[in-house]
């Protein structure tokens, strides 16, 4: 996105009666059978080459859909490369994984098992083992009519994944007409978040996750932290194009009050050094303490329920 159209969406959003950021809605059109098969799936460390990450490893439902850490751990104490995003509301968004390489969330189901850093399976083995379960031939013959295979493996984790949208925020019972739902000082951050322009970029039901940008548009985030790495990349190593470079989705922030640390290199320990990192290096523009700590007051509302995140 050029500046030019960053500062087009920033004004388009002081337009009377717009409000860039929607109401998060609880999906409809899921299977319940679906949703309990992958919910099971999603625990099940069989996925894994020697049985011990499960979907649920690094992206812990209780910890707001990720594992708080810098990296994740894969088998064998693997290191990941790149920050572990949220599994909450993914189904909302455009691409998946932070260079966008996986268009659909049922192609996004392929990489963690047959990363070797990270599960380090292979799917015809993964389905030998589940395959030696009869309850779980059981229900597959059940919803599927079929024995137990990757398509339907996938399927059945990407409608558990799809069910997972956290609704009824403080900020959305907000949006609905409920004015007390936030207070004064959230309500003035959501006031900051639209004039200093965040919503140019972080917008729409899952505030964010609907276009690529460049990390570093106003200033060289990566000359001054150094120690660049191929995950720094970004969508570059996907497309060899320069315009690319550290080129990444823009990450939702419906959790991000739950989900440090923060960025694609976790480099940000709390969500104020997040916001004072995008002032710097996104917005390339100065603002008062007072105002950033408004608009981390106002993204803390963003938070919505589910049974997953809340029991």
């Amino acid at each position: 996105m050029t500046i030019l159209c960053l500062f087009f969406v920033a004004n388009s959003a002081k337009a009377a009666g717009y409000e860039p950021l929607k109401i998060l809605e609880k999906p409809t059109d899921l299977n319940p059978a679906k949703i309990k098969l992958g919910r099971k799936l999603y625990f099940d460390k069989r996925l894994s080459k020697d049985n011990s990450i499960s979907c649920a490893s690094c992206h812990d439902l209780k910890k707001g859909g990720s594992d708080g850490k810098v990296v994740s751990t894969g088998i064998g104490g693997k290191q990941g490369s790149i920050n572990s995003p949220t599994v909450y509301n993914s189904g909302l968004l455009f691409r998946q994984f932070w260079d966008g390489r996986s268009e659909h969330l049922i192609d996004q189901a392929d990489g963690p098992v047959q990363n070797p850093v990270e599960m380090g399976s292979l799917w015809p083995q993964v389905i030998a083992k589940l395959s030696k379960d009869s309850s779980y031939k059981k229900v597959f013959k059940a919803i599927y009519n079929d024995d137990i295979n990757r398509k339907n493996i996938k399927n059945a984790i990407v409608e558990f994944e799809k069910s997972l949208v956290t609704i009824d925020s403080p900020f959305d019972r907000f949006l609905k007409g409920d004015k007390t739902a936030i207070d004064e000082k959230a309500k003035n951050g959501y006031r900051l978040f639209k004039h200093y322009g965040c919503a140019s970029c972080h917008q729409g039901a899952a505030v964010g996750g609907n276009m690529f940008q460049v990390f570093g548009v106003l200033n060289d985030y990566f000359r001054k932290r150094g120690n660049i790495t191929e995950a720094d990349r970004g969508r570059f190593n996907l497309t060899g194009n320069k315009t690319d470079m550290h080129k990444f989705k823009v990450p939702s922030l419906r959790l991000v009050a739950l989900t440090p640390p923060y960025l694609h290199d976790g480099n940000a320990k709390t969500l104020r050094e997040a916001v004072d990192i995008m002032f710097e290096y996104q917005i390339g523009r100065k603002a008062p303490d007072a105002d950033k700590d408004d608009i981390v007051h106002f993204l803390k509302t963003l938070a919505g329920k589910h049974k997953e995140l809340n029991n």
